[in-house]
């Protein structure tokens, strides 16, 4: 089994912090990653809070407190913490459209084992992740 390679990254202003990272797993021929952490500035952002079925547009300069969740080929699942310039900080899925205001660093950790998919849990009724090793068939 191959270790986790990990890629130190800094997004430059204007990107979109989303498909960026996903851009990078892509990059790397890798299919499955985590994002270990994340910091920097954002401006605009787009969280979707729990249970909201619309995404919230978040205006302004931000600061990218945190960042987590896993890459996969079809959809990643990313949740961010974010605080305005008066420390009001909120919380969510990140979603696309959140440009990096100065700055983003951000650790990932490939997978090279692994492939990693969103497929429908019916328990929960969201497309959930679906890892598996990349030498066990689909199924």
């Amino acid at each position: 089994m191959t270790a986790p390679i990990f890629l130190p990254l800094r997004l430059p202003p204007g990107a979109d912090l989303r498909q960026a990272l996903e851009a990078a797993l892509a990059q790397q021929g890798c299919e499955a990653g985590f994002v270990v952490s994340g910091i920097g500035s954002l401006g605009p952002a787009r969280l979707r809070l729990a249970a909201a079925a619309e995404a919230l547009e978040l205006g302004g300069a931000l600061e990218l407190l945190t960042l987590s969740g896993s890459l996969a080929v079809n959809g990643s699942h990313l949740h961010a913490s974010l605080a305005d310039a008066r420390g009001r900080v909120l919380g969510g899925h990140l979603g696309y459209g959140c440009r990096v205001r100065t700055t983003a660093e951000v650790l990932l950790a490939l997978l090279p084992d692994w492939h990693f998919a969103r497929a429908p849990d019916p328990a929960t009724g969201y497309d959930e992740l679906a890892p598996r090793r990349r030498d066990t068939p689909a199924g």
